[in-house]
């Protein structure tokens, strides 16, 4: 098993991420993952930089730990072509040190460029159609495609490194997980379910396991729970609703009603690396291999002092 870093990229500014990131590697974190998103969740989060820049920017001052997406939705916003080029330069900035995370993604970032946001189903079509881009153009040469829903035409990308990034498809049913034994190489979920890493093993998918895990670290569980409930009940909403409302201000209508004690039931919350062990463990029961451990704790500094001295060497025992 191994243990990431989840970069809040909608809590903090891009400059403070990065830093984290270095943090992360410091604290022995195998890898970290951050989410790419134009919009934040909340009208608490005030942040909302470029995953790839940051990501850029991570790779130049660490060594040693991976970095990846949590997740990149590949149409809509951007065009595959543009993803796979971009996946194939921070690859080789990151000197191979790079996963590409893809997934259907959410209306709150790909309304913003006017061209709507389609069904589900439509979605995962155009999710397949993505994949099947950015390989080809990951194979080398000019290559052209014509799929249902997206084109490419002439295309290359020249800088393609060796070996190609890892791409972890994020699934939050059964049909995308089989999305992911076809077309990816390893699963990404948000939630401990079991289902999703038998829909994927049955597809064909034998790769990694990815999930995040939801922590909040802090000197007292009161405290803790009430930063997730300030940094994260929009998760409580369910994936049904989070993909599918447009900006903050309708995520702060949905949640108004959540509570510190709804975020208490999922999140480990407070000092006690028991509870947090059991929250991980979840995961871990459930088939996954790759935590990524979120903190919605208000003090990063004593999570990764936490991590270090207790969790971490704890989750490794799982």
């Amino acid at each position: 098993m191994r243990l990431g870093f989840k970069l809040i990229a909608e809590a903090y500014s891009p400059t403070e991420i990065v830093d984290q990131a270095v943090r992360a590697e410091q604290a022995g974190f195998d890898f970290v993952e951050v989410s790419d998103h134009f919009h934040p969740w909340v009208s608490e989060h005030q942040h909302s930089g470029f995953a790839f820049s940051m990501l850029a920017a991570a790779a130049a001052r660490t060594s040693t730990i991976e970095l990846a997406t949590g997740v990149t939705c590949p149409f809509i916003r951007y065009h595959p072509a543009v993803v796979a080029q971009m996946a194939a330069t921070t690859a080789l900035l990151a000197d191979g040190r790079f996963t590409l995370g893809i997934g259907a993604g959410e209306r709150l970032n790909e309304h913003v460029v006017g061209r709507g946001w389609p069904a589900v189903s439509e979605r995962h079509e155009m999710l397949r159609e993505s994949l099947e881009i950015i390989r080809l153009l990951w194979s080398g040469g000019y290559r052209s495609y014509q799929g249902k829903h997206l084109r490419l035409e002439d295309a290359r990308v020249f800088d393609l490194p060796d070996p190609l990034p890892r791409i972890a498809v994020a699934a939050g049913g059964p049909a995308a997980a089989r999305i992911a034994a076809e077309l990816g190489d390893a699963l990404f979920v948000t939630e401990p379910r079991e289902d999703l890493v038998t829909a994927y093993r049955q597809a064909g998918g034998g790769g990694p396991r990815y999930a995040e895990v939801p922590l909040a670290w802090a000197s007292s569980e009161d405290e803790a729970a009430e930063s997730a409930r300030r940094l994260f009940r929009f998760g409580v909403t369910g994936w049904k609703v989070q993909s599918e409302l447009p900006n903050p201000v309708n995520f702060d209508a949905a949640t108004k009603l959540v509570t510190a004690d709804h975020l208490r039931e999922q999140f480990g919350c407070g000092p006690d690396v028991e509870r947090h062990v059991e929250v991980a463990k979840q995961f871990v029961s459930a088939g996954y291999d790759q935590l990524a451990l979120i903190n919605a704790g208000p003090d990063m500094e004593g999570f990764f002092d936490f991590f270090t001295q207790e969790l971490g060497p704890a989750l490794r025992e799982l």
